[in-house]
């Protein structure tokens, strides 16, 4: 957390995200083998940073949970970004990295948070000039509302309202000092 940010509330640790990945793992198998030859055609997409690192906790619980070996990709949205040009400094591009063809695969997106919706919309930009895929899914640790953009995730690992100046930070041991979320009002918030 930022030094001048002030907790709210510890809204999951450890044990809770594991338990919620878990679910989220059921969901993906489940929405596998509804769709029609889905299992071998399933691929899971982490959108950078965070979101590869769920991405590859999922791919090990599903295979755990169904033997299936799942594809994952790394993809990076920050060049199809609407407010790459609106920013004061210049932005970090990561690495995109898709190990398939996403053509006719059923694309599970993976992300930490979805707040205003546009980070899905570029990383729907950014997939659609790799191919074509059969179906792409969205899926979200956190759903923090207040959505600007009509996207809605399909698998969602818990739902938290909030308001202007509150954000939700998840922090997973891979790149993070801690593991958890976290409700956040930042430091930018004029206190009532």
């Amino acid at each position: 957390m930022e030094a001048q940010d002030r907790i709210k509330a510890q809204l999951m640790d450890a044990a809770d995200l594991d338990r919620t990945l878990e679910r989220m793992a059921r969901q993906i198998i489940e929405r596998a083998a509804l769709d029609a030859g889905g299992e071998e055609k399933l691929a899971l997409v982490g959108m950078q940073t965070r979101g590869v690192y769920l991405a590859r906790r999922l791919q090990e619980k599903i295979r755990k949970a169904a033997g299936l070996e799942v594809p994952v990709g790394i993809l990076d949205v920050t060049l199809y970004r609407d407010d790459v040009r609106l920013r004061a400094h210049q932005p970090v591009v990561r690495p995109t990295h898709i190990p398939f063809d996403v053509t006719g695969r059923h694309l599970v997106l993976i992300d930490d948070v979805i707040y205003t919706g546009r980070t899905a919309r570029a990383a729907l930009d950014a997939l659609m000039d790799l191919g074509r895929p059969a179906a792409v899914y969205l899926l979200v640790m956190i759903d923090r509302g207040l959505r600007e953009l009509p996207l809605c995730p399909d698998i969602v690992g818990r739902q938290v309202p909030t308001l202007p100046g509150e954000e939700v930070r998840v922090r997973l041991r891979e790149v993070d000092d801690r593991e958890g979320v976290w409700l956040v009002e930042t430091a930018s918030t004029p206190t009532p």
